[in-house]
């Protein structure tokens, strides 16, 4: 622990952003299989089926959303106490994240099992789609507490600094489900095919083996995190201050999740081919994206670590060299989609020749602004490794309520581009709040926060808490 908080804080800035980020864009690699190995066997049923599985990620990832600005609250935290040497404090930390998170995540995923219906009938699904994104999203929802617990699980192991043990979890567990999703999918022996339901089952059973996991490698504290049983026992102050944290980042992954519901119903309303190849698109989106987020976090644990440490002027040359990096990657990942779209959308659906064509246009559209969105990622993770969320949320809201969503209704409803205009609302989109990212970055304003130092009365009162527990 002692070597690499030195490496993180004190050694070249390069090989430490570089060493942090190639677990974590593998790791996230490997999650998106989940995902990826969902729309593989899915696509062999036919586009209502790949369009049943798109109707539904927006919808639960909002859901998810929801809840996430409490783990997002403990990664900063763990992150800047880790800097500063405070065990005690990233270990309590940790125990009331995993208490909210928990408790949140129950309320949620039954709110959402109860309402799937209704938001169905909202967004308008087709007859032919209805039944399975109904499946689909209701099984999601069950599980949706161990998506947020072994999420919590990475956000904290990630704030310290440990990459490599979610990792080695994710990838026994995607393979685990690359072997069930084709048996629950299609049937085996006496073992009758659920169709799209079986995606999202077998989903369910490996990320609550992954959670499981999780907890155990917290509890017995062999990582750099340790929980005890008192640990797990609210602490009214801290929910307060994590609450407060974490609050703004609820609002913008909300806000970018119900950005994907409002773009969801102009999809709706162009057909099926329309939203299967929404959904291909969107796979294939966020499947370049993660060499940009893994960056971003690697940018976030590590800008968050020396502000803790009181580096400012590393943490503001850390944000720098992962912006260059992220619009860097993200431009030459574009070129390389641009040059290969058909063939990319057709690994997804290989039956289906205009979800294949529709689909690769959108990609062609949208591929060379990705460097926009690497800039944003990195830019957002410095500001919430700070502790400033309120920009972070305020980014989101002028991204998908002032610039996309306007700019795809316009295009799409009162010019000749009609579908067509729904992809050209993402290139434009992510250029101008790439612009607006930097310029607010370069205003400096921050590198002013630090929550671990605020209201430094509750963190007296909180750690005289943990002295009584015991947790020192």
């Amino acid at each position: 622990m002692a070597d690499r908080r030195q490496k993180l804080l004190q050694g070249p800035i390069a090989p430490a952003l570089i060493g942090l980020a190639i677990p974590i864009i593998l790791g996230n690699l490997l999650q998106s299989g989940y995902q990826l190995t969902d729309a593989f066997w899915v696509g062999r049923l036919g586009a209502p089926a790949v369009a049943a599985v798109a109707i539904s990620f927006p919808v639960t990832f909002l859901v998810i959303a929801l809840g996430s600005g409490l783990a997002m609250a403990g990664a900063i935290l763990s992150a800047q106490y880790m800097g500063a040497g405070r065990q005690d404090m990233v270990n309590h930390v940790a125990a009331q994240t995993m208490v909210m998170v928990a408790i949140t995540s129950v309320i949620l995923g039954t709110l959402g099992y109860g309402l799937t219906p209704y938001l169905l009938e909202l967004l308008g699904v087709a007859p032919d789609v209805y039944a399975g994104a109904l499946g689909f999203m209701r099984v999601s929802f069950i599980g949706i507490i161990f998506v947020f617990l072994y999420a919590m699980f990475q956000a904290l192991m990630r704030g310290i600094g440990e990459t490599k043990i979610p990792l080695i979890i994710v990838l026994g567990t995607v393979l685990l489900n690359f072997i069930l999703d084709p048996f629950f999918i299609f049937g085996w022996g006496p073992m009758p095919g659920q169709g799209v339901v079986g995606a999202a089952l077998a989903t369910l059973l490996t990320q609550a083996l992954a959670a499981l996991i999780g907890m155990i490698i917290f509890l017995r504290g062999r990582h750099g995190i340790e929980l005890s049983w008192r640990g797990l026992v609210p602490d009214p102050l801290y929910i307060k201050r994590a609450f407060l944290l974490g609050f703004p980042g609820s609002v913008e992954l909300s806000t970018r999740g119900l950005g994907l519901i409002v773009m969801s119903f102009l999809v709706a309303s162009f057909g099926t081919l329309t939203i299967a190849a929404y959904g291909v698109g969107s796979t294939i989106l966020q499947l370049v994206m993660i060499p940009a987020m893994g960056l971003s976090m690697a940018v976030s644990t590590l800008v968050g670590q020396n502000i803790g440490a009181g580096n400012i002027q590393r943490a503001s040359r850390i944000a720098l060299l992962g912006t260059v990096f992220g619009f860097g990657i993200l431009t030459l990942v574009g070129v390389v989609a641009f040059a290969f779209a058909p063939l990319i959308v057709a690994f997804f659906v290989p039956y289906d020749p205009d979800v294949i064509a529709e689909g690769a246009r959108f990609i062609r559209i949208m591929c060379l602004a990705w460097g926009g969105m690497g800039v944003q990622l990195c830019v957002v993770a410095a500001f919430r490794a700070s502790g400033n969320m309120l920009m972070a949320m305020v980014i989101a809201l002028v991204s998908q309520f002032m610039i996309q969503f306007p700019l795809a209704y316009v295009l799409s409803k009162h010019t000749v581009l009609q579908a067509h205009g729904l992809w050209w609302s993402f290139p434009v989109t992510n250029v101008l709040v790439a612009l607006v990212s930097l310029c607010w970055f370069a205003r400096g304003s921050w590198k002013t926060t630090r929550p671990t130092e605020d209201d430094k009365e509750t963190l007296k009162v909180t750690e005289e808490a943990i002295i009584e527990e015991g947790l020192r």
